[in-house]
Formats: structure tokens, sequence, C-alpha cells
């Protein structure tokens, strides 16, 4: 039988605690089941494969997230001796619009002016009104919290039904710049370029930038994807309720970071949403999307980083959500314990962190934790990167990836892994695309985006 801890929602009573009546192998995997008497909860399930893993993982399979089913079975996993924990939380609304604004507009003139000297060869089409929309989410640990976005709309909204696209963002460390910020020298500018051509365009912040409170829950898949599904969910309620048609049937695209998100978001759609939305294609771009093989593998290499932040990003972030050690600072070798973790607190730009940092990001842990973390396989932080990896697993939707083979800050064979796992799996027609021969991260962002575009122009 599996060893199994369960906790009721903070500050229920006794009558109301959670109880688990079974865990026994069936034939489809390891079953779970429990039982609680406050019908306001929500469940989440987290496992170890050992105490001495020292990381609860939530499984990508379990969902929608949280669940207020009051089973769940880990498939295709028959260890009786894994631990899991069932946790109670208070159920959320989630998608639901908290607040939503008018925030500027663009007529065509302006639009054409703007991308003509950023050199985007984008004709405007539609003047485009941007809002800012407020919407309930989860955290990682699936409690109730807020994000925020940007939405962007053609003004001919009103006359035509319009295709859904979600643009997921890079990488971001001050919560001014995220998308619902407006500035359209930031990455809201690639909705107003979607919007301006015939779609209503979602643009989420992701938890933790924006208006959203706390640490940014860097790379961390189950959250990028939970945030971004009910972003869509707000811009379809808000839609409804202002006149704007829009079909369920979405496009998806991200670069970088944003790469990484998108594939994240893809399977939560497909898995736990396909009745809700339907994807037209999916366009993942320059994603770390292999974090426990090609991304360890490239931190703990000797090559020199164009941005070492990255890292320290990733570990406050992984340190937030899964509890490596007591603080961020118990991970960092001095100086950099009392340097560092001041600067994510979100007004910090990644060149201003980059400058105090060591060219090589590894020097910033403390030694035996960098030994630990070189030779045990079963390390936590491992463990966590493994958890986030999101390639593994088998899509239905058209899907294309976009990257430049001179990439050196999320190097290719992220998407070089990720094509030939897909291929093995029966996904022959999944293609990758190399815009710049030779290009680095920066270089291919705009032909990615663009390429990526006419794509979903012949399709919509």
């Amino acid at each position: 039988m599996a060893f199994v801890f369960a906790f009721g929602a903070p500050g229920a009573s006794a009558a109301e605690s959670l109880r688990v009546t079974n865990a026994a192998v069936g034939p489809a995997g390891l079953q779970l089941e429990w039982e609680s008497s406050e019908t306001a909860n929500a469940f989440v399930v987290q496992y170890q494969d050992a105490l001495s893993d020292g990381l609860w993982r939530t499984p990508s399979e379990f969902g929608p997230f949280p669940s207020s089913a009051l089973s769940w079975t880990d498939p295709g996993t028959t260890n009786a001796s894994r631990f899991y924990r069932v946790e109670a939380v208070p159920a959320s609304a989630r998608g639901n619009v908290v607040a939503a604004n008018l925030v500027v507009s663009y007529n065509t003139a302006t639009l054409a002016f703007l991308f003509a000297a950023a050199g985007v060869p984008i004709v405007p089409q539609y003047n485009v009104r941007l809002y800012r929309i407020v919407y309930e989410t989860v955290t990682p640990d699936g409690r109730k919290t807020t994000a925020s976005g940007a939405f962007c709309v053609p003004e001919a909204a009103s006359a035509v039904t319009l295709p859904l696209v979600s643009y997921q963002h890079g990488t971001i460390t001050q919560t001014n710049k995220a998308p619902s910020s407006m500035d359209i020298t930031t990455e809201a500018a690639v909705g107003v370029a979607f919007a301006t051509s015939g779609y209503a365009a979602v643009v989420p912040d992701y938890l933790g930038l924006g208006q959203s409170a706390g640490l940014h829950p860097y790379h961390h898949a189950r959250s990028e994807a939970t945030a971004c599904v009910d972003m869509l969910r707000a811009a379809v309620r808000f839609s409804a309720t202002n006149g704007i048609s829009v079909t369920n049937r979405v496009f998806l695209c991200g670069y970088s970071q944003g790469g990484h998100a998108t594939l994240a978001l893809l399977r939560e759609l497909e898995w736990f949403h396909a009745g809700e939305f339907t994807v037209g294609a999916c366009a993942p771009m320059a994603g770390a999307y292999d974090l426990s093989g090609v991304t360890a593998n490239d931190f703990l290499s000797s090559r020199p980083k164009p941005n070492p932040y990255y890292f320290l990003y990733l570990l406050g972030a992984y340190q937030e959500t899964y509890h490596l050690a007591p603080s961020l600072a118990d991970l960092l070798a001095p100086p950099y314990n009392t340097t560092l973790p001041p600067l994510l607190n979100g007004n910090v730009s990644g060149s201003q962190i980059n400058a105090a940092m060591p060219p090589n990001p590894l020097l910033i842990l403390k030694p035996a934790y960098l030994a630990e973390f070189q030779s045990n396989p079963r390390h936590p932080l491992r463990l966590a990167l493994e958890n986030n990896d999101v390639y593994r697993w088998r899509p239905a939707a058209p899907l294309r990836f976009y990257h430049c083979d001179g990439d050196q800050d999320v190097v290719v064979t992220n998407t070089q892994t990720a094509v030939a796992y897909l291929h093995s799996i029966g996904r022959s027609d999944v293609t990758w695309e190399n815009p710049v021969p030779g290009g680095g991260h920066g270089d291919c962002s705009q032909p990615s985006m663009l390429r990526a575009k006419l794509w979903f122009d012949s399709l919509k």
C-alpha cells in the first residue's frame, strides 16, 4: 500500500478534516481516494518516490488543477511504496474577471509608423484596443490568487468573429515590464501585431508579474499553463459581455521562456480543457523544453553564459515553489548569499542582475550544494527540473518548432531533443524551422514570430 498523508484546508475543524479512504494498485495504476465534509474545497495531490527525495512534486497528469474530484489514479504507476500527500485548498473560480479596463488604443497610421520603426513587415489592417484584464487563477500549489494580462482586440471585433491567439512572453524580471503595462516597446507589441491582423490576442503576464503578487515562478510549467488557460477564459468571458465575438479555436505561440510556457499550455489544454478550447496550431520558439537533461547539462558545462541571471531566477523560483532549503540564501556562497536574493524583488532588470553575478553562474552556489547537484541524479534541484520538462507526451495539434541553431542563451539541443522524441512516438509531421542559420537568441525572435504568424494566417 502507498504511504499517503492528508492535509485539511487551513482553519478547518476536526469534522472537516480530510481523510484518505483508499490507496491501492489497480489495473490503470495506483488509485487514491479520499473524502472531506467541506464541499467548498478542491484538492491537490503531490508525490515523492522516497522521502529522501526531499521534494514534493505535483504530477503533470493531475488535473484540472486543483481538482474537485475525490479520487485520482497515478497512471501507469505501480510503485506501492511511493509517498503521496493530498491537500485540501479553498476552491477557486478560475478565469473569473476581477477587473478589466481599456488602457490605450492605436489607429492604423500610428501602428504603421511604429512597425516601420521596429522593422516589422506587417501592414496594419485594423485599429487596435488594448485592455488590461485581472482575473482569478491559482498558485503552483493550487491556492486562489489573481493574475493579469493584455487583451488586444481589433476595432472590427463587433462585425466579425475573431480567432484567438495566445502569445506567451519571454523572460521578464521587472513586474512593470509585463505585457499588461501596455508599453508597445515590450512584448505587448506581439499581441498588437496579431490584433491588427484580425485576431483577438491574449498576452498573459504569468504569476508574479504585472498585477500579480509574489515572485514569478519562472519555468514552473504547471503555473505557466494554468495562468494562461485562465487568461484565455477571462478574455472569452470579457468578450461575451463587451460585444466582442471570439471563437473557441486558439493558436498558441511563445518565445524563449514563452516557448516552454507554450508547450506546457498546449499540454494543459489538450489534457484537461479540450471541451473549452480547440488548438488550431502551436508554435513553441527557442524554449528550454528539456530542463532536466539538455538545460541542466548546459548549466553544468564550462560554456560561458550570456545571461547568467537566468540561473539565479530559476533557482529563486524553484526555492519559492519547492522549498529546496530554508531560504535562497542558504543555497548561495558568500558574498552572493547576501547580494543576490534582494535583486529578485521585481524591480531589477536582467542586465543589472548579470552585473552582480560571475560569468559562470554555478559559482554562486555553495560548493557542497553544487557538488551534490553534479553527482546525485536524485538531487532535489534535478527532480524539480524534471517536474518541469514539457516535451515527453504526445500532442494532437499541428505543431512547429522555431529555433536558431546559433542560440547561446537556450541551446538548440532543447528543440532537437523535443522533436526527436515526438518523431519517436509517431508525430513525424512535427517540424523544426531554423529561421536564421547561425543566428543567436535575439536574432531569431522576430523572424520566428513572423513565420509562425504566416503559418497561423494560412490556417485561420
